[in-house]
């Protein structure tokens, strides 16, 4: 989770201290990894570190430390969706036996049966609890669109869940 210390340490590292870029970063890992996990599944680690080249890279863009944790959301969805879609075009997801894997790997494998787009609308609303707007904003599409792509996502969840 991003600390108080966040806007601070934005300050800093975009004055140039090198120690303030590391500690926000180390700060930043967590809520990134948890991001990008649960949208680019097997692929979520490449997704995260995508992200934190991104932050390092552009910080110096972002012109309220105030908004880090909405600004870093965006880039961690966009690299991981992208991530995720070229796993997918790489090789095809596949259920395991459900009598055999545990609870994580069962919602892993869930997970990874549905589209990049249907896991970034079910981590946004149910994980990260953002409201229709707000997603609709991020992933740049309509609310409509977010409202659609929700009920088939939790759908199409809920029926590789059962069988």
């Amino acid at each position: 989770m991003i600390t108080d210390r966040g806007p601070a340490l934005v300050r800093a590292a975009q004055g140039g201290d090198t120690l303030a870029m590391a500690d926000l970063l180390d700060e930043l890992t967590p809520y990134v990894a948890r991001i990008c996990g649960g949208i680019a599944l097997g692929g979520g680690a490449d997704a995260a570190q995508e992200t934190l080249i991104v932050v390092f890279r552009t910080l110096k863009s972002l012109r309220d430390p105030q908004a880090l944790r909405g600004w870093v959301r965006v880039i961690a969805v966009r690299e991981a969706v992208r991530v995720a879609r070229q796993n997918a075009r790489a090789v095809p997801a596949e259920l395991p036996d459900r009598g055999t894997a545990h609870l994580a790997a069962d919602i892993r494998a869930v997970l990874a049966g549905l589209s990049p787009e249907h896991r970034a609308i079910l981590v946004l609303r149910d994980l990260e609890g953002l409201d229709e707007q707000a997603t609709a904003d991020l992933l740049a599409v309509s609310k409509g669109t977010v409202k659609s792509r929700l009920h088939r996502a939790r759908a199409s969840f809920r029926k590789a869940w059962t069988s």
